[in-house]
C-alpha cells in the first residue's frame, strides 16, 4: 500500500471514530452526513485572513457542506507552515517559480492521480483543462530534474483557445463626462495626458463628500520587484510586460531593465513625480491599501486609472451614471496598451492541494466546481438564479440584481443571502478560466458580461451614448481593437529558479528600487527628485543589480524563443 494512502486511511477512520463517538452522544446515532468541513485554504494572493463569509460561503455550504478557512501569506506564515509541513488543505501560489517549487521537493503537495483523486472528484478539470494539467506535470519534470512528472494542479486563467487574446483591462479609464465638458481635448501623449488630470481636477476639486479630487490614487500593496503601479503604467503606455528586473517587450525581445538610463521604468515614475508636485497625486498612495483607494475611486475621488477595475468598474455606480458621470476609456493617442493571449496551459498562480489533507476527495470536489461554468460564473457574479442565468437560447443575463451588483459591489445581496455583494466575494484572489474563456454553458459567449449579447444591445444612459458616439466605439472591447496595442502571445513559460545566494541580492536590490521608487514619487522638486534617483541606482549597483539584470535578460531570451514558436 502507498504510504499517503495508509496515512490517509488512518487519518480517516480516527476521524470517523471521533465522530460517531461524539454524535451518538448528541443524537444517539452514529452519522456523520450532517457535519460541516472547514478547509484551510493558503493562499499568497489573499487579502484577508478568516473564515469565507457571505453569499460565496452560502453556497459552498449547500453543495459541499464545507467552511473554507482563509490563510493569507503574512508575514512568517509560509516559513512557520513549512516547518510543520503542513501548508494546508487548498492551496494557491502567487506564482509557479519561487515557493512552489520548493513545495514540491518537500513533498508537501498532494499528487492528484493517486487513487484516482482527479478522474473520480475531478472530472470537469480532467475533461476539459488537459493542456494546463500537462504544463504541470513538465513543470514537476523541470523542477525535479526529470525525476518525476507528478501532477500537482494547474495555473490560472486557463483558455479554451489560443487563437484569441483576453479583454483588455489595461484601458486607460478617465472621467468621461469631465472630458466632454473640457471639449474632448486631444490627448497625444503623457505631457497631454497630465495637462488633462490638472484641468479635471480643476473642474472638478471635490468628490461625492467633499474630500479633494485627484488625478490617480496609488496603492502599495501589490508592489513586488518594482512600485507595481509605475511599472504597470509602462504596460499601459508602451506595450512592454514585467519581467524580473526590468520591462520586456514582445514585439522585440528587448529587455529594458527598473534603472536604464531614459528607460520606460523611469520615465514613468518621474510622471507620476510631476503629479504629485503638481498637487494631483493622492499624497495617501504610499501608505493606503487597495480597500481605502478603491473607496476614494467609488466616492469620485479620482480623475483616472490604467486599469479598468480600479477605473469604471469601480466608479460606474448607478447614482454616478444616471447623473451624468461616467468613467470610460480614453487612452492617449501614443499608447499601444498590452493584451494578453490566450493560453490553454493556464498561467502561474497554482490551484493545488496539501499532500497532509485529511479531506483530499473534497478538496477536489470543491476546485472542479470552481471550473464548471456555473462556478466560473458563480465566483464571478454571484449565485444563479439570483444574480445571472441564461435565457431559452442560452445568452447569458444579469438579474436585475445582478445588474446592481455588477455595477456596485457593495449592493446588499437580500433573501437567503446576508451582507453585501462585496462580503461574499471569494477570497482565495485566483481564478480557473480565464474570464475569457468560452463558456461551453452558452450560445457561443464567454464569461466576460461585457460580451455578453445582454449587455450590448444598447446604451445604458445618456452619457455612455455620448461616449459610444464620439468614439464610434459600441463597448471596451470595440474601442481598444481600433486602435494600437501589443498581442504578449500565450506560452508555457515559467521563470527559472532563482539560486540563494541570487534570492538574497534580489531582495536587496528590488526592497531598494520599491522603497527609492516612493521616495522619488513623493519628492518637492526635480533636483530632490534626481537626487533620490541617483542614490537608489548607486545602492542598487552596490547591492548587485547586474546580477539581478543577467538574470532577467536570460529569461527573456528563454520567454522569446518560446513565443517565437507559437507565432510562427
Amino acid at each position: 500500500m502507498h504510504k499517503n494512502f495508509l496515512k490517509k486511511l488512518t487519518s480517516m477512520l480516527l476521524i470517523s471514530s471521533m465522530v460517531v463517538g461524539s454524535t451518538a452522544m448528541l443524537t444517539g446515532c452514529g452519522s456523520s452526513k450532517d457535519e460541516v468541513v472547514t478547509l484551510d485554504v493558503y493562499s499568497q494572493l489573499a487579502n484577508y485572513s478568516g473564515l469565507q463569509t457571505g453569499w460565496i460561503a452560502d453556497v459552498l455550504k449547500k453543495k459541499f457542506n464545507v467552511k473554507l478557512n482563509i490563510i493569507s501569506d503574512g508575514d512568517g506564515v509560509y516559513e512557520t507552515r513549512m516547518e510543520d509541513g503542513d501548508l494546508g488543505d487548498i492551496m494557491v501560489w502567487a506564482n509557479d517559480s519561487d515557493r512552489y517549487p520548493t513545495a514540491v521537493k518537500n513533498g508537501l503537495l498532494y499528487d492528484w492521480n493517486e487513487d484516482d483523486l482527479l478522474s473520480d472528484y475531478g472530472k470537469y478539470i480532467k475533461k476539459h483543462m488537459s493542456a494546463a494539467l500537462t504544463k504541470n506535470q513538465e513543470l514537476t519534470s523541470t523542477i525535479t530534474d526529470g525525476a518525476k512528472d507528478t501532477l500537482y494542479g494547474f495555473g490560472h486563467n486557463v483558455a479554451t483557445s489560443s487563437e484569441d487574446h483576453e479583454s483588455f483591462f489595461y484601458t486607460w479609464d478617465v472621467r468621461w463626462d469631465l472630458y466632454k465638458q473640457l471639449g474632448y481635448p486631444k490627448v497625444k501623449d503623457l505631457d497631454d495626458f497630465k495637462k488633462l488630470m490638472h484641468d479635471m481636477v480643476e473642474l472638478c476639486p471635490t468628490d461625492d463628500s467633499g474630500n479633494k479630487t485627484y488625478a490617480v490614487s496609488l496603492w502599495p500593496d501589490w508592489d513586488d520587484a518594482m512600485v507595481m503601479y509605475v511599472k504597470a503604467t509602462v504596460t499601459a503606455y508602451y506595450g512592454y510586460d514585467e519581467l524580473g528586473i526590468g520591462l520586456y517587450d514582445p514585439q522585440t525581445g528587448k529587455l529594458h531593465d527598473a534603472l536604464e538610463e531614459n528607460g520606460p521604468y523611469l520615465e514613468v515614475l518621474k510622471f507620476y513625480n510631476d503629479l504629485y508636485q503638481d498637487g494631483l497625486l493622492d499624497p495617501d498612495s504610499m501608505t493606503q491599501t487597495y480597500d481605502k483607494m478603491i473607496e476614494k475611486v467609488q466616492n469620485g475621488g479620482t480623475m483616472f486609472s490604467i486599469f479598468n477595475y480600479s477605473g469604471s468598474l469601480a466608479y460606474n455606480k448607478k447614482e454616478h451614471t444616471e447623473n451624468g458621470k461616467l468613467m470610460y476609456c480614453m487612452k492617449p493617442e501614443k499608447a499601444t496598451p498590452i493584451v494578453y493571449g490566450m493560453n490553454p496551459q493556464g498561467g502561474d498562480r497554482i490551484w493545488s492541494i496539501g499532500a497532509t489533507t485529511e479531506y483530499p476527495e473534497l478538496c477536489m470536489k470543491v476546485i472542479n466546481y470552481l471550473c464548471t461554468p456555473e462556478g466560473r460564473l458563480t465566483t464571478e457574479y454571484g449565485p444563479k438564479g439570483v444574480c445571472w442565468d441564461y435565457d431559452e437560447e442560452g445568452n447569458t443575463y444579469f438579474t436585475e440584481l445582478g445588474k446592481k451588483c455588477n455595477s456596485n459591489k457593495n449592493t446588499k445581496m437580500g433573501g437567503d443571502y446576508k451582507g453585501s455583494f462585496q462580503d461574499g466575494t471569494l477570497q482565495i484572489v485566483n481564478t480557473t478560466w480565464s474570464i475569457d474563456a468560452s463558456n461551453p454553458d452558452s450560445n457561443g459567449e464567454t464569461y466576460n458580461s461585457n460580451n455578453w449579447k445582454s449587455n450590448l444591445s444598447k446604451a445604458e444612459t445618456d452619457i455612455e451614448q455620448d461616449w459610444r458616439d464620439k468614439t464610434g466605439c459600441t463597448g471596451i472591447n470595440d474601442y481598444m481593437e481600433k486602435g494600437n496595442y501589443v498581442v504578449s502571445p500565450g506560452t508555457s513559460y515559467t521563470k527559472s529558479e532563482k539560486s540563494d545566494e541570487l534570492k538574497t541580492t534580489w531582495s536587496q536590490v528590488t526592497t531598494e528600487i520599491t522603497n527609492g521608487s516612493w521616495k522619488a514619487i513623493y519628492a518637492d522638486t526635480d533636483a530632490e527628485y534626481d537626487k533620490i534617483v541617483n542614490d537608489m541606482i548607486r545602492k542598487c549597483n552596490k547591492y548587485g543589480y547586474d546580477e539581478c539584470v543577467s538574470w532577467t535578460a536570460n529569461e527573456a531570451a528563454k520567454r522569446k524563443s518560446l513565443e517565437d514558436a507559437v507565432t510562427k
